[in-house]
């Protein structure tokens, strides 16, 4: 086994590790941020603020973050944005015990930089990944996620006896649980994420193209032989079908200097430009962004339909739970498959799951069991999309515009979802919940359109 690949193992591992733990993080936000949200500010239209505030905080963080890797690399960037987090629990145990609002929002949205840190771990996981199993690392770190998530809510129990002991309100005692799992997937990568995989896999790029130093047609600099290129397996193929090329070379046929790779580029209009100068990333970005926001708008709403047809409160909670679990448990097939059949193929198969999901949930009615389906065909669907998307990206944009991209994807999908989330409510109101569903149908209709028209990107090289 070589030394980059026993690193990529070994760092697949060690995000994976602190994925479980930071995840604790959000799933206090989702299970009781409502909770609290309504005690404090003593409204009910008040119930879904912390998670908003929550999601705008992962948006800034998603931009801030990124612009950290560059400099920094990974273990920076990720340690930084669980610390906020962290400090973001603490906030909110004070609000819970102050008794103050304001407070409440203003630590939920420091604990949306988990998640923040949470999506770019799974773009960590590419950073020195061969080409055959890009799709696989990225959705191992995506599904490791799973058990953060589903463990925040359960712990609703010790954290009730947690903050008997400590004297705060039983609503604050989840996040004390949060806080301790933050400061402990901190401690994991800070001290485990040596050598970084991101500045290792930039230092390999610059060595492969040091040894390339033969000058190419002009006197330019001749591209690195994939051999020497991290994460190469020595064949170029498209990003869009059965693999992807190395992670040293340039997207759609341009090619990368030295002194170009070491000029990376930062921030959203960068990320932004990068992207939309590629078929590929295009089709990453609208693929992503409509799954996440679709999402979100029929799954916030379902608790409100199912509860309006009769549906105990335990139903709703385990229609819930089985959609996250479609969201993550299954992330790993979607990663193999995006490595043997094209990610650009997964990415509209996701799209197809999506607008059938839609459909399903949007006609279920009164029959729960239909409505559970759709949930779960929901999560499969976003799942599918977010992993091979993801796995588009990587190849989409140059290496010194790709971490730029990387944040600006996670930012965007955020407020997609925030946006989803809002307009949600006022589509239910206009039109109900099985207007709701066809509407994010005809949504991921488009972006099925989007997606899969238009012939491949060239190969890379």
């Amino acid at each position: 086994m070589t030394n980059s690949l026993r690193l990529q193992r070994r760092t697949v591992a060690l995000l994976s590790a602190a994925q479980v733990f930071s995840g604790i993080g959000a799933g206090a936000v989702v299970s009781t941020g409502s909770l609290l949200a309504v005690d404090l500010s003593g409204s009910e239209a008040w119930a879904g603020s912390a998670a908003t505030a929550t999601t705008l905080g992962a948006a800034f963080g998603s931009a801030l973050l990124a612009r950290l890797v560059p400099s920094g690399g990974r273990r920076r960037a990720l340690t930084t944005g669980l610390l906020v987090a962290f400090c973001g629990s603490l906030v909110v145990i004070a609000a819970a015990v102050l008794g103050a609002f304001p407070l409440l929002l203003a630590g939920a949205a420091l604990i949306g930089f988990a998640t923040s840190a949470n999506l770019q771990a799974r773009f960590a996981a590419t950073d020195l990944s061969r080409p055959g199993r890009r799709g696989r690392d990225l959705s191992l770190v995506v599904w490791m996620t799973t058990v953060g998530s589903v463990a925040g809510p359960n712990l609703l129990g010790p954290g009730e006896r947690l903050s008997a002991a400590l004297g705060v309100p039983v609503l604050a005692g989840l996040f004390v649980i949060a806080a301790a799992g933050l400061l402990l997937g901190m401690a994991v990568l800070w001290w485990g994420l040596k050598p970084d995989p991101y500045l290792t896999a930039r230092r390999l790029r610059q060595e492969a193209q040091e040894a390339a130093g033969q000058s190419g047609p002009g006197g330019r600099p001749a591209p690195a032989p994939e051999s020497l290129v991290p994460g190469s397996s020595g064949r170029v193929v498209s990003a869009e079908g059965t693999g992807d090329a190395g992670i040293g070379e340039p997207a759609e046929g341009t090619q990368v200097t030295a002194a170009a790779e070491h000029a990376e580029a930062a921030g959203l209009k960068a990320g932004l430009s990068a992207l939309m100068r590629s078929s590929t990333g295009r089709r990453a970005f609208i693929g992503v962004l409509t799954a996440h926001a679709v999402m979100v708008a029929v799954m916030s709403m379902t608790p409100v339909h199912m509860s309006g047809h009769g549906a105990a409160i335990t139903l709703v909670g385990l229609t819930v739970s089985l959609h996250i679990a479609g969201m993550y448990a299954l992330a790993p097939v979607m990663g193999m498959l995006a490595d043997r059949l094209g990610a650009r193929a997964v990415l509209a198969g996701g799209q197809v799951i999506l607008l059938a999901a839609a459909v399903l949930a949007g006609l279920s009615g009164h029959a729960h069991t239909l409505t559970m389906a759709g949930l779960v065909l929901l999560g499969l669907g976003w799942s599918a999309a977010t992993v091979a998307g993801s796995s588009m990206l990587v190849v989409a944009v140059p290496a010194s515009a790709r971490v730029a991209a990387q944040g600006t994807l996670d930012t965007f999908m955020s407020l997609a979802g925030a946006a989803g989330g809002a307009l949600a409510g006022v589509v239910l109101a206009l039109v109900g919940f099985t207007g709701l569903g066809f509407t994010a149908a005809a949504v991921c209709l488009v972006a099925l359109l989007a997606v899969g028209l238009g012939r491949p990107a060239r190969p890379h090289g």
